[in-house]
């Protein structure tokens, strides 16, 4: 071979592995996929007609939750006292760094044994990565970014799945243990509970603030701090007696998780607007009309059950109340004399800014929630 020859070899190389370092550094997630996060999930009426079954599942005595209310995940008796909880929770990149999408997935995932009262134990991953699009080094940087996760919850990410797939997908399968007598429902709430959250509203909104271009960098600070930031105090209020109920706050956004709240009681429920915390830059993205699709399909979803009171902004809480949350807070609710203990644990968890309710279980009503001001 000439030298000439080599040296052009050289160039071509050196030209080859910068435009792939330049491939892996620019690529965007959100860009892959049509749904992002929570806001992938399947319309909640679609989802009711999937799961109509004439199964009977009397028939497995022990399982103790199943997804006849549609709760956060199944528990299945042990009879030991203890409780086994499972869950699997995947989706689409809500976020554009690989690493961020990881922690945010796994946060999400384990955030559903919180919910019940539980505490994880193990986690297997599950991902679909379209590797003719995306460098397989991006895929392992989810997965880091899971495993960051796991390890901040104190379990094992032990294996799991993958496949080939045409957008990237990614979440766990988590299994978790409470004592049955702490294990918490979103359904068995009761009248005159009052209801607490543990997260600002907004990730949506941000999110495709993000996806658009628009999003500022301490606001995509703020989102991502809130998504990866895990719903651990939910172990701890699963041990109040006083706290009846609970639930995550996702993709079906505030409105559609608390209706499962209150019409799995067979309750309605008051929302105090004025008390409902926003993320930092949640009402500028919304002047802009900056507003995920998913939240139109949960509106639909959901509209007919909700009455506003006067002095509510209507249009404002059209585009909030519906927006579908990943990693949202737990939704909790507590009877009188427990509230102060809660109190008290939201404080010693530094979640000192979700101190006041922002609503109350009530007698059934016309509506299943009463917006006021």
């Amino acid at each position: 071979m000439s030298g000439k020859s080599k040296y052009f070899l050289r160039l071509t190389i050196v030209k080859v592995t910068l435009e792939m370092d330049t491939t892996e550094n620019d690529i965007k997630l959100t860009q892959f996929s049509r749904g992002s996060g929570c806001g992938c999930k399947i319309a909640p009426a679609v989802l009711k007609e999937i799961l109509e079954t004439s199964s009977d599942q009397s028939q497995y005595g022990n399982l103790l939750v199943g997804n006849q209310t549609n709760d956060d995940a199944a528990a299945y008796d042990m009879g030991n006292g203890n409780v086994l909880i499972s869950t699997t929770d995947f989706f689409m990149p809500i976020v554009d760094n690989a690493y961020d999408f990881g922690r945010i997935a796994a946060a999400n995932a384990i955030s559903d044994v919180y919910a019940m009262g539980g505490t994880p134990l193990m986690a297997l991953a599950i991902l679909g990565w379209p590797i003719e699009k995306i460098p397989i080094s991006v895929a392992r940087q989810v997965l880091e970014g899971a495993r960051n996760t796991c390890q901040i919850a104190g379990i094992p990410l032990a294996g799991g799945h993958s496949i080939d797939s045409t957008e990237p997908i990614f979440g766990l399968s988590v299994n978790g243990l409470c004592n049955k007598e702490n294990l918490k429902q979103n359904s068995t709430g009761r009248e005159g509970d009052y209801l607490f959250l543990t997260k600002p509203l907004g990730t949506g909104i941000l999110s495709t603030a993000q996806k658009r271009g628009k999003i500022t960098d301490d606001h995509l600070i703020t989102l991502i701090k809130s998504m990866t930031q895990l719903n651990s105090i939910g172990e701890s209020l699963g041990k109040i007696k006083g706290v009846t109920a609970m639930t995550d706050v996702t993709g079906f956004g505030l409105a559609g998780h608390l209706i499962e709240m209150a019409e799995g009681g067979n309750l309605s429920a008051e929302l105090y607007y004025s008390k409902l915390s926003l993320l930092d830059g949640t009402v500028e993205y919304l002047k802009e009309r900056i507003i995920p699709d998913a939240t139109f399909r949960n509106w639909n979803a959901c509209s007919s059950k909700i009455s506003f009171e006067a002095g509510v902004d209507v249009m404002e809480a059209f585009s909030l109340l519906p927006d579908p949350q990943t990693n949202g807070g737990i939704l909790v609710a507590v009877n009188y004399e427990s509230i102060n203990e809660v109190v008290t644990l939201l404080k010693d968890n530094n979640l000192g800014s979700h101190l006041e309710p922002i609503g109350r279980l009530t007698a059934k009503g016309d509506k299943a929630i009463v917006v006021q001001a």
